[in-house]
């Protein structure tokens, strides 16, 4: 796994390093030629433009610039002020190394000298703004980003495109779309997220000393990053000497006369995720409805209110169907009534996993009067418990239902109020997003984002029914539940490509999702165990 950073950590980092000899002088000299390095790698890189900013970003590039010139290139910079006229002493005293070295800056150009210089260049090296950045973009970056962004040569931005937020991923209006990052130190969560999917690129870490991965660790990641080797962990063991009760039975519990569809969806794609008996129980009402879709799958009617939910009479049922599971799923499509709050409060008293999705957590955020870390003694229990939150779901159940998490720190922040308030290790929360973090009270795993094909609706019913189907077949005692919610959000992500690969990335319908699980659990699983196999 890569362990990924907040800003502030990442700093500290630096402090370490300066401590145990590394000066900050020689880190910028490494980071400059590392991105000078990634460059080279590039191939067939003769002209290269470097915009250098005003901060040790800038320095960054003025390091960079004086080594690509060393190895034959052709290197503009272009500099707001002259290198005499930088304020910070080290920016200042590497730009006029590289002024020494031969290279001649292009100080303050209007937009069309900017632009009639970008059009003959092979590389552009964006070192304007660093991690500090937050807020709108000055001028004159503002209109050189502007001009990056229209040029067509390959850009590569030093530690963060500029205009970007290395800390949330959120963007100002005028931001670099970068073709590379090169990242120092560590990867931060603003890369991973939001805006930071879109302009950063394919990302390389530039670690810069021996020391580093040593002090990084010691910092406490905010998250971690999975490679596709890291599931190898909750990868069951090929073999034949299996039958349907083996592979774990699975209840799912929810759907509504208004919304039938949720809980259905969720019931085929627990199937489809390898559970060898899965049962649906839904209001009577819509019992037939489901047999029609579900031939493979045995549909149970529970008593119903007179507006086509689950009522709390159905509490007792659903409690021994329960019993007799391997693993259980509520709230797809269920709607928050007081019926189905008892519902869910009835299965939180059960022994048996349990994954709480949708309406089942809305039911959860009315148990706890929308502040669920005040009331860990509703989570806490023997048996693992996984709760699968969107944004608003998340802002719902830790008190700000108005201001819901709007960057991937935010969601990490969030779901760690709720698993540190509940202080047991059978407790995950999936904080779903554009990138998705699997919370426990030890770590935060970050799986691979999916792609935009899965912005769809009945994804997450989708989701939700993998989710019980891998607790059902591969959660036992000692089994890092984090990690295994990762490998369904993997699995979950590859299926939207294939779907995409056949209804294009604006036509996947969850339904399509389903039907191509098996395929996204076969080719996750093989590229865990085989990855010399990659691409």
């Amino acid at each position: 796994m890569q362990p990924v950073l907040n800003i502030e950590d990442v700093k500290c980092v630096e402090v370490a390093l300066t401590r145990e000899g590394v000066s900050v002088s020689e880190l910028m000299h490494r980071a400059g030629c590392a991105a000078a390095q990634e460059v080279l790698e590039l191939g067939g890189v003769d002209n290269v433009v470097v915009l250098a900013g005003l901060g040790n970003n800038g320095g960054d590039g003025w390091v960079a610039a004086e080594a690509l010139h060393a190895h034959g290139a052709n290197v503009t910079v272009v500099t707001p002020v002259s290198p005499d006229e930088l304020a910070g002493d080290l920016a200042r005293q590497v730009a006029q190394s590289a002024v020494r070295a031969g290279i001649a800056p292009m100080v303050g150009p209007s937009r069309d000298e900017l632009e009639s210089l970008l059009s003959t260049t092979d590389v552009v090296l964006d070192c304007m703004l660093g991690t500090g950045f937050h807020g709108e973009v000055r001028a004159p970056f503002d209109i050189w980003i502007d001009c990056v962004n229209a040029c067509g040569a390959q850009v590569v931005s030093v530690d963060v495109p500029s205009g970007l937020s290395a800390q949330t991923g959120l963007s100002a209006k005028s931001c670099v779309v970068a073709d590379m990052t090169v990242t120092m130190l560590a990867l931060k969560p603003g890369l991973l997220a939001d805006a930071g999917r879109d302009v950063c690129g394919a990302i390389v870490v530039a670690p810069l000393a021996e020391q580093t991965e040593r002090l990084v660790i010691d910092a406490d990641p905010v998250a971690w990053r999975t490679d596709l080797v890291d599931y190898l962990e909750v990868v069951s063991a090929p073999t034949a000497a299996v039958d349907k009760f083996s592979r774990g039975s699975v209840l799912v519990v929810g759907g509504s006369r208004r919304f039938p569809g949720a809980a259905i969806m969720a019931a085929r794609a627990a199937a489809r995720m390898g559970a060898g008996y899965v049962t649906l129980a839904v209001p009577a009402s819509i019992a037939f409805v489901a047999q029609s879709h579900l031939l493979e799958i045995p549909v149970v009617p529970l008593p119903e209110d007179a507006d086509g939910t689950i009522s709390a009479d159905a509490r007792d049922v659903v409690a021994k169907l329960a019993a007799r599971s391997s693993a259980v799923l509520v709230g797809p499509g269920m709607r928050a009534t007081g019926g189905t709050t008892t519902v869910v409060s009835a299965l939180l008293e059960t022994d048996v996993p349990l994954v709480v999705d949708a309406d089942g957590l809305n039911c959860l955020s009315r148990l706890t009067d929308g502040s669920l870390p005040d009331f860990p003694e509703v989570t806490r229990r023997r048996a693992p418990l996984v709760l699968t939150p969107h944004r608003q779901e998340l802002g719902r159940l830790v008190g700000c239902p108005d201001n819901p998490p709007d960057s991937l720190v935010a969601q990490l922040e969030a779901a760690r109020k709720i698993v540190w308030a509940d202080g047991g290790s059978e407790l995950v929360v999936v904080a779903k997003g554009n990138a998705t973090g699997c919370v426990s009270v030890e770590r935060a795993v970050l799986p691979k984002p999916g792609p935009a094909s899965l912005a769809t609706a009945g994804s997450g019913d989708v989701l939700a029914g993998m989710m019980v189907s891998a607790l059902a077949q591969r959660a036992s005692e000692g089994t890092d539940l984090a990690l295994l919610a990762a490998f369904v959000c993997e699995v979950h992500g590859y299926a939207g490509s294939l779907a995409a690969e056949h209804m294009g990335a604006r036509g996947v319908m969850a339904t399509d999702l389903i039907d191509v699980i098996g395929l996204a659990v076969d080719a996750v699983e093989e590229h865990a165990m085989y990855p010399e196999s990659d691409d």
